[in-house]
């Protein structure tokens, strides 16, 4: 399973061009889901031009220096043979910003970011086969 995620307000308090204290559960449940085979792609505007993609870069390090292996970044690298859309094909988009995801708002964070108490067991089930 391809798991899109967002990074400032899914993995991290939204604290951009900085990166925020770390959004609750987050690490431990990337770190799960990929014992179970998920292939987790980083899917995050944190590329711009002024930087020369080193905010992107930040967020790809945090990530990888907490134990998640990426398996693309802001693309999935299987997609290339079948389509030229820049738009990274997944099976499920965890994202702050999308419409039904379970948010909570931790003390001292700018915005609410993604619960993942309640995505971590979600996307636990669809990877284990179970309803």
């Amino acid at each position: 399973m391809y798991i899109c995620v967002d990074f400032d307000g899914t993995v991290v308090d939204h604290n951009y061009p900085s990166i925020g204290e770390p959004a609750p559960n987050a690490i431990k449940w990337l770190r799960r889901l990929q014992i179970y085979g998920a292939r987790i792609i980083l899917f995050t505007m944190r590329c711009d031009s002024e930087t020369k993609g080193a905010l992107l870069q930040e967020a790809v390090d945090y990530l990888q220096s907490n134990g998640v292996h990426l398996y693309g970044i802001n693309r999935n690298p299987d997609q290339d043979d079948w389509t030229s859309s820049p738009k990274a094909y997944g099976h499920v988009y965890v994202d702050d910003a999308a419409i039904g995801c379970p948010l909570i708002h931790p003390k001292g964070f700018q915005r609410p970011c993604v619960d993942w108490k309640k995505v971590g067991p979600m996307l636990e089930k669809m990877l284990l086969g179970k309803s």
